[in-house]
């Protein structure tokens, strides 16, 4: 078993779209930051917010994570209103990305938190344990519903307003972002990934294709190929990494 955390990651622009707006990145050896950020704002507009926010964490995570120093979830949260900074820069308010992050709080006692604003999410494969959990909660229109008992999750996948988000960086809106500090254990798998994915696949069959899968690498690659295969109707990216 490595002695750090492994990743992987695949993004694909999709069978439809012409442009891909998805960033992603991973930072540090050992790994401290992991994220993914799904651009919109119309052509190349996208692009630029989602690659803003994504190298503003690239840039300024081995600071303000220094491995060897503990941190706090909020640590991670100033991290992320940094990003949205960059992306009111950036896209001068004509665009926005959802942002979704794995941040290591301390590499010694191997504490974990995710961030996420917009509905770009996280998931938790548990090491001997066939579920697939999901860390975050999407900003969305749908999930608004589902909340409130006015749709199933099923009905959530396949209704009209399942791409509105209610947050996003960049925004005019203050920005509210989700920290949460979260239970890992060695041998644990876990997913960052746009809601290309997740638009084209359940969270069973990501299950599937996770356990499936004889490495980390296959396992991002065929999380792609099986959301293309279904339709690929949007950006699909996909970043997993494993607890050593």
């Amino acid at each position: 078993m490595p002695a750090h955390p492994e990743t992987a990651a695949v993004t694909h622009v999709g069978a439809v779209r012409q442009l891909n707006e998805d960033s992603w990145t991973t930072v540090g050896e050992p790994l401290i930051l992991a994220a993914v950020a799904d651009g919109m704002g119309g052509h190349e507009a996208g692009e630029v917010a989602s690659a803003a926010a994504v190298e503003t964490l690239r840039r300024r995570a081995p600071e303000a994570l220094a491995a060897g120093t503990p941190h706090t979830p909020e640590d991670l949260g100033l991290l992320v209103h940094e990003a949205d900074r960059a992306v009111v820069e950036a896209g001068g308010g004509r665009a926005g990305t959802t942002l979704t992050v794995l941040a290591c709080l301390d590499t010694g006692a191997g504490r974990w938190a995710v961030a996420n604003v917009g509905d770009s999410r996280v998931y938790l494969r548990p090491v001997g344990t066939p579920v697939l959990q999901q860390l975050t909660v999407d900003h969305s229109a749908v999930q608004m519903l589902v909340d409130a008992g006015e749709l199933t999750p099923a009905e959530a996948r396949v209704h009209p307003r399942r791409n509105v988000i209610t947050r996003a960086l960049g925004s005019a809106e203050p920005l509210v972002v989700d920290v949460a500090e979260i239970d890992v254990t060695a041998g644990d798998t876990i997913l960052l990934c746009s809601d290309g994915l997740t638009g084209e696949l359940t969270d069973e069959e990501i299950r599937a294709v996770i356990d499936d899968a004889q490495d980390l690498p296959s396992a991002a690659e065929r999380l792609v190929e099986a959301a293309l295969w279904r339709g690929g109707r949007d950006n699909i990216t996909a970043v997993l990494v494993r607890i050593p």
